[in-house]
């Protein structure tokens, strides 16, 4: 359910009336997605993607976000690209909340991860970051390790999930962050781009979305979140074969240093500890009956011990 702010006719034709795209035709709640409320808006001048920001947005954020998906889209990136009203603002009011409007993208995301999406997927990152390059403004990652530790601390309860997982995912807190890289290159990145996130059309990918948890990190982490989201199977068995095919795809457009090829597991272990940490926060701090749907945090223990198996990047692939 991702439909938290109703909106009417009336309320959304008065929000239309600050933009060039048409009087409304129709429009829909879309189901998918958990952070903000989503409509597909169809108007005089075609379909549009209509969000309003929820609470658990920080609105201060949104002209970075914005800011980078005009970038990025300026750059040769296929992504929705915010339209702006009469004004220029491409933040307005409506029903009480912030809200924008965007480019509608065509296609589908995949429902089951197969080999020939992970090379398309890796060469679409690194376009990704190679185009963010120029996008002066940096943001911070707030979910990034200097968060973990907090974050666990807020997780009272983690023994309910599993017997001992609180202590161990403390000693295992430590050790990734005290062996986090510092030096590899740096830009900005997606920090989110699960499957769901990216589209395909006729077997191409014809746009990423969601970039409301983008910010300035290591691109090589981002690289390692992929990694997590669609190489492993449903069993939770990790799948090199498409491990390559993505990391071919990310070379074939960006060369990886021999010191991010090296710190690729540290990372892989970071991108597992900070998805199963806030789907574990979620898990034991959602009320039953919320809109919010939570995810099994267990999905990504299992991922997170497969990474600190792992003797070197050969386990990926390279």
């Amino acid at each position: 359910m991702a439909v938290y702010t109703e909106v009417t006719d009336e309320a959304l034709s008065e929000f239309l009336a600050r933009y060039e795209i048409g009087p409304l035709v129709s429009y829909r709640g879309i189901a998918e997605g958990v952070e903000n409320s989503n409509y597909a808006l169809r108007t005089g001048q075609g379909d549009f993607i209509l969000t309003l920001y929820e609470k658990r947005v920080n609105t201060a954020d949104l002209p970075w976000f914005l800011g980078l998906m005009e970038h990025l889209a300026a750059n040769g990136l296929s992504c929705p690209l915010p339209v702006r009203a009469r004004d220029g603002r491409n933040l307005n009011p409506l029903a009480g909340k912030i809200a924008a409007i965007t480019t509608f993208l065509p296609g589908v995301w995949p429902r089951r991860v197969l080999q020939e999406h992970c090379e398309p997927l890796g060469a679409a990152l690194a376009r990704l970051h190679l185009a963010g390059e120029g996008f002066m403004p940096a943001r911070r990652n707030d979910l990034g390790p200097q968060a973990w530790g907090s974050l666990l601390g807020k997780c009272t309860g983690a023994d309910a999930v599993q017997p001992g997982l609180g202590q161990e995912l403390t000693g295992w807190l430590e050790r990734i962050v005290s062996a986090w890289p510092r030096d590899l290159p740096a830009g900005h990145i997606h920090a989110d781009l699960f499957p769901d996130n990216v589209f395909f059309l006729d077997g191409a990918i014809s746009g990423l979305i969601d970039f409301y948890f983008a910010c300035t990190d290591l691109y090589a982490y981002d690289l390692a979140i992929c990694l997590n989201a669609w190489c492993f199977e449903r069993d939770f068995s990790f799948n090199i074969t498409k491990s390559r095919a993505l990391l071919r795809g990310y070379t074939g457009q960006r060369a990886l240093l021999p010191a991010e090829c090296r710190a690729l597991p540290v990372l892989a272990q970071g991108a597992a500890m900070r998805f199963l940490l806030t789907r574990l926060y979620d898990w034991l701090n959602t009320p039953e009956g919320a809109l919010v749907v939570r995810k099994d945090p267990m999905d990504y223990v299992r991922r997170l011990r497969f990474h600190l198996a792992v003797e070197s990047e050969a386990a990926y692939g390279l």
